[in-house]
């Protein structure tokens, strides 16, 4: 069983930045692609950027441009950069594990919270 615990989020600012981290249990990571998904009050969960095991990064439209995904696969660490924060950017941040495609994999987290207000 794979445990996923993210951290870092809070309350920001438009135009202000976060950066988000997820800590991966066990020493798999590295086999993995791994995502940054999100979920919004009222809506479904999204993906919003993948990365492959050889860190080759795809991010969802919505994102692009602003929010960066990286890897260190000897930390089991996976982190989202995310700069000029819009209010629509406000969710639950999850990480996971996943298909090529971006499908997760593994029981969530907890997820952290991102809250872009003024």
């Amino acid at each position: 069983q794979v445990q996923l615990v993210e951290s870092g989020g809070g309350l920001v600012q438009p135009g202000g930045s976060l950066r988000l981290s997820c800590a991966v249990s066990g020493s798999i990571l590295s086999i993995y692609v791994a995502g940054w998904y999100r979920q919004a009050p009222g809506k479904e969960r999204e993906l919003v950027a993948r990365i492959t095991g050889s860190a080759i990064p795809n991010y969802a439209d919505s994102v692009k441009g602003r929010f960066t995904i990286s890897r260190d696969n000897a930390k089991n660490m996976v982190y989202l950069e995310m700069n000029s924060l819009k209010p629509e950017d406000t969710a639950v941040y999850y990480c996971n594990l996943a298909t090529s495609g971006g499908t997760a994999l593994w029981p969530w987290g907890q997820g952290t919270q991102v809250t872009v207000s003024s």
